[in-house]
């Protein structure tokens, strides 16, 4: 089984700030890549400082972006990306192949999975689907706010 040791940086700048910042990494496509994206993605939104509230969205979101590749793709390998803009946090989760062709599926009460995208979408200030390179891969990415919205 591989761990989060396992885990390749893509990109790292040491001159992070948390208002912009980047981070990248590849995992993978192993049982063990949903719980060691979890762990990088608190880790690293801890050394932000990013609110609490975001940082657990964030960690939700990339559960289910990263079971999502693993189950509906043959990707070798998942890739996540963290970036803060702004007031923004953007999570993205690369596979390898087209991606979903559809929006969220409708899970009935029996179903045991098929709610991820939904999860996603209420979660979430926006989200979506690209292509990248060359349509070989795609990007699922989502944007959360950084900051608390006014009562």
């Amino acid at each position: 089984m591989a761990s989060s040791f396992h885990a390749q940086p893509l990109e790292r700048s040491d001159t992070l700030t948390p208002w912009s910042a980047r981070t990248r990494f590849l995992l993978p496509a192993v049982d063990t890549a949903v719980s060691d994206a979890r762990k990088r993605t608190r880790s690293q939104l801890c050394e932000w400082r990013t609110p609490q509230e975001t940082s657990d969205t964030a960690q939700l979101i990339v559960s289910e972006l990263v079971t999502n590749a693993l189950r509906h793709t043959a990707s070798r390998s998942v890739g996540c990306e963290l970036r803060v803009s702004g007031t923004l946090l953007r999570v993205a989760v690369i596979g390898e192949g087209a991606g979903p062709r559809r929006g969220p599926a409708v899970a009935t009460d029996e179903d045991e999975g098929g709610r991820g995208l939904l999860l996603v979408v209420a979660l979430s200030l926006g989200w979506g689907v690209r292509p990248t390179d060359a349509g070989r891969c795609h990007v699922v990415w989502a944007d959360l706010p950084l900051v608390a919205a006014p009562a």
